[in-house]
């Protein structure tokens, strides 16, 4: 799913009326996100050991680039990064160990982790850490944050997967101002066919 198919996906369950909220909430999560580090490599992003969010990281950084939002760009935190990792994939848990204020710590599981993991995300939180997390049904993972966005799960167009796209999406589209996001994606779809010429 590219940014276009997030856009018309998000249009389409604000429409309906059927997740509307979830779109609002979605999109104050972003905004949430994107204020939440204060610099660039302050946001870590951290999931799972068997669901690693590498998906997400991908899509936050090319919505960074796109935004030219820089501190939007995650730091991907692995639970066992192999020897000679290249930079973006070498970062592992133990970054948290110095994870402090200024920074952001977005969680992305569907349930709850290990407790490994939870532990070290209440000691980053209580040096100053704001976390953030995407569940599902993650109770105690979302008693841990300042900020949180359930994906219901029911059948429907909204995934836990879609959720992702509609996320990094809002995070970089909060900023646009008048017309939001419709002016933002008019702007993007103009920038990559050419300005409309009106036919006579």
């Amino acid at each position: 799913m590219d940014r276009v198919q997030a856009a018309a996906l998000r249009d389409l369950l604000a429409a309906t009326g059927a997740r509307a909220d979830w779109v609002d909430a979605s999109d104050e999560f972003g905004s949430a996100l994107r204020r939440a580090p204060s610099r660039v490599g302050g946001l870590l992003l951290a999931g799972p050991a068997n669901d690693e969010p590498w998906h997400l990281a991908a899509h936050l950084t090319d919505e960074s680039q796109w935004a030219d939002l820089p501190e939007l760009t995650p730091v991907l935190l692995r639970h066992n990064p192999p020897p000679g990792a290249p930079p973006h994939l070498a970062a592992g848990l133990q970054r948290l160990d110095s994870t402090g204020r200024g920074e952001a710590l977005l969680v992305v599981a569907q349930h709850d982790p290990a407790d490994g993991l939870l532990e070290r995300i209440g000691d980053a939180r209580r040096r100053g850490a704001r976390i953030l997390t995407l569940d599902q049904s993650a109770g105690e993972l979302r008693g841990l944050a300042h900020e949180t966005l359930t994906v219901p799960d029911e059948p429907g167009p909204l995934t836990f997967d879609s959720a992702q796209h509609l996320v990094s999406l809002a995070a970089a589209t909060s900023i646009t101002g008048p017309g939001g996001l419709r002016a933002w994606l008019g702007k993007w779809i103009e920038a990559v066919s050419g300005p409309r010429v009106e036919r006579w």
